[in-house]
């Protein structure tokens, strides 16, 4: 009886979330990466980055032996993940040993603790990347401590806020019709180490081109430039007006306070089938910790597991996931 009191009364009382419940760890191994740290921190509306990171966490720590750690936009109410709450994301400590960090944020509105991390590990001038749009990670109000780096900051010291001033670019406009034209990577400089073992063509991914305002800010250097196509498969034709001729980079590399950036305007959960956007990205992760001399044409990049990505969309997240459901199986 006392036993049956107990079961009762502890499904009565909230879940109680753990706190290594509310992120992944892959771990690392053998391979280029071996001994480096990546965190991989989530949350966009949009894109499924709480889809794509795991696969992504995973593939880096199968193929290349980083250890990484993979963060969520998470409720605190239920432990689910919930890429409609933008104020919390618990985890972000594991920034203070991470030797690169990747964003997939979107319009998040962080508490005053966990932007100071973030903020910090960027402003530090430590290997940074960033994913679609990452470019516009922050919407933050005027009254509150880190406004400087939300997306449409207008001071002239801050305008376009952490985009613009750390990653190069804020959000400016689609430049490919959103969900009718698609986008095909163009190599835009063969000798970079990120573009080893891609040709054009490689990289294809439903999401469409982002304008970009050219030149970059600061030392931006393409790497790819975004080819738009007329549908959403890729054998569509490229288009053939004006775009054609002002074409949009949709990777590039510079530097912040000395530390290496690099940003992709592709990177959706379903960007990710195609190989050549998991090379760019494998790439990218090992010339970032300065381990370009490591990268290979051949690299494994294989998907890691089962993986069917939800089309991008709004109000298209899948309810009631937990970190544990995207762990290795």
């Amino acid at each position: 009886m006392r036993n049956l009191l107990i079961l009762m009364s502890c499904c009565l009382l909230p879940q109680i979330v753990r706190a290594d419940d509310r992120w992944l760890e892959f771990p690392g191994g053998d391979g280029p990466g071996k001994g480096k740290h990546i965190v991989l921190v989530s949350g966009d509306h949009e894109y499924r980055s709480e889809e794509a990171f795991p696969q992504l966490g995973k593939i880096l720590s199968k193929h290349l032996g980083f250890r990484c750690t993979v963060l969520f936009p998470i409720d605190p109410q239920t432990g689910e993940i919930n890429p409609e709450s933008v104020t919390n994301i618990p985890g972000l400590e594991a920034l203070e040993d991470a030797d690169l960090v990747v964003l997939g944020l979107r319009f998040r509105n962080l508490e005053d603790d966990q932007m100071k991390r973030i903020v910090d590990y960027a402003e530090a001038g430590k290997p940074l990347m960033a994913l679609r749009t990452s470019t516009h990670p922050f919407n933050i109000p005027k009254d509150r401590k880190y406004h400087q780096y939300t997306w449409n900051n207008q001071d002239p010291a801050n305008k376009g806020g952490f985009g613009k001033k750390i990653l190069g670019e804020t959000w400016v406009s689609h430049y490919g019709k959103h969900g009718r034209e698609s986008t095909r990577g163009l190599v835009a400089d063969a000798k970079h180490p990120i573009a080893t073992g891609i040709k054009d063509g490689d990289i294809w991914g439903p999401t469409d081109v982002y304008e970009v305002k050219l030149p970059l800010t600061g030392d931006g250097h393409p790497v790819i430039f975004g080819q738009i196509l007329s549908g959403m498969n890729p054998e569509s034709a490229p288009v053939t007006d004006a775009r054609s001729e002002k074409i949009m980079p949709v990777a590039w590399t510079r530097t912040y306070n000395g530390g290496r950036v690099f940003v992709t305007t592709m990177g959706s959960a379903d960007d990710l089938p195609s190989e050549g956007v998991r090379r760019m990205l494998a790439n990218a992760s090992l010339w970032c910790v300065g381990l370009e001399d490591k990268i290979q044409a051949q690299q494994n990049v294989a998907i890691v597991g089962e993986y069917t990505p939800t089309p991008f969309g709004f109000k298209k997240y899948i309810p009631g996931k937990r970190p544990a459901d995207y762990d290795l199986k």
